[in-house]
């Protein structure tokens, strides 16, 4: 169970670590442009990785249900991608914490 809880520890650090490219990029963007809009999840995981997005929508669409996607998973994807990342990293800390009796 140790072991367990410091993976979710550290993926939550990776997860707070990873949140500060796209804050950094929306400051940069919201310095330079009078227009600012923030960086959406979806276009970050689109930049980085996109056949993996890809894979995700065609193996829940075909295998799980099509309104999963578009219903819950497509909505997130277009919340701001920093918050997201910490929120997610933060919760990952949280449920890998070590309980005190």
């Amino acid at each position: 169970m140790g072991v367990l809880r410091l993976i979710l520890r550290l993926l939550g650090a990776v997860l707070i670590l990873a949140a500060l490219w796209p804050l950094v990029r929306e400051t940069a963007m919201g310095v330079s442009e009078a227009g600012h809009s923030f960086i959406p999840l979806g276009q970050l995981w689109f930049e980085i990785n996109p056949a993996s997005l890809n894979m995700l929508q065609a193996g829940i669409q075909r295998r799980i249900s099509p309104g999963l996607w578009e219903g819950v998973i497509q909505p997130v994807l277009t919340w701001p991608a920093w918050p997201v990342l910490i929120g997610t990293g933060l919760g990952l800390i949280l449920v890998g914490r070590t309980r005190r009796a």
